[in-house]
């Protein structure tokens, strides 16, 4: 999970995007340094730290991993602020190094692809359009709750009716420089390690 500070841009403030806001009419909730921002189901989206280098150590700037370190500070803020939502997220990689173990076609779409990839902790299944996708790939792959560089989180689906969990990514949706216009998924060489966190 990635969190932002950009205090040249926005000011001391810390972003902790939960999901996209921008497909929801949001509702804003000030407690103290902390802005609460609710869909209309009053689901948690995000929330917004001001002060924040006041508030927690910064590791840097931009886009931040959330560390144990830095989760455990945002705790100690939100209890002395007296704001109780629980912070227990889920802090493993989001964008990991997979392999595609099998590649399968859809029984109901021609260009769509059903592979079983490994990305070291367990196997997801992912349906996947792109044409060059292949069995005994090393690929970059999007697990769920993660959030492309467009905005876009990932969650479970289904496409035509078969489940899919993750998004096999090509360089452009990871936002790479130089990425090739033609569509396809990103093969990776193989000095990259299954399960291994892939940075970008």
């Amino acid at each position: 999970m990635d969190v932002f500070y950009n205090p040249d841009g926005i000011g001391d403030v810390l972003i902790l995007p939960l999901d996209d806001a921008n497909r929801y009419e949001v509702k804003h909730e000030n407690i103290g340094d902390i802005t609460k921002i609710t869909n209309e189901d009053n689901t948690i989206v995000g929330y917004n730290l001001f002060r924040a280098s006041t508030n927690i150590d910064l590791p840097g700037k931009g886009k931040i991993a959330l560390t144990e370190d830095l989760l455990n500070q945002l705790k100690n803020v939100f209890q002395k602020q007296g704001v109780q939502d629980s912070l227990d997220f889920d802090l493993r990689p989001k964008f990991v190094v997979g392999y595609v173990k099998t590649k399968d076609a859809h029984a109901d779409a021609d260009k769509l692809s059903v592979c079983q990839v490994d990305t070291g902790d367990e196997t997801l299944q992912i349906v996947c359009g792109a044409p060059n996708i292949d069995a005994g790939q090393k690929v970059v792959v999007a697990k769920v709750g993660a959030t492309m560089p467009s905005g876009m989180k990932i969650k479970p689906t289904e496409l035509r009716g078969v489940p899919s969990n993750g998004m096999i990514c090509s360089q452009k949706e990871l936002g790479l420089p130089d990425a090739p216009k033609e569509k396809g998924i990103y093969v990776l060489d193989d000095s990259y390690r299954t399960g291994e966190p892939f940075e970008f």
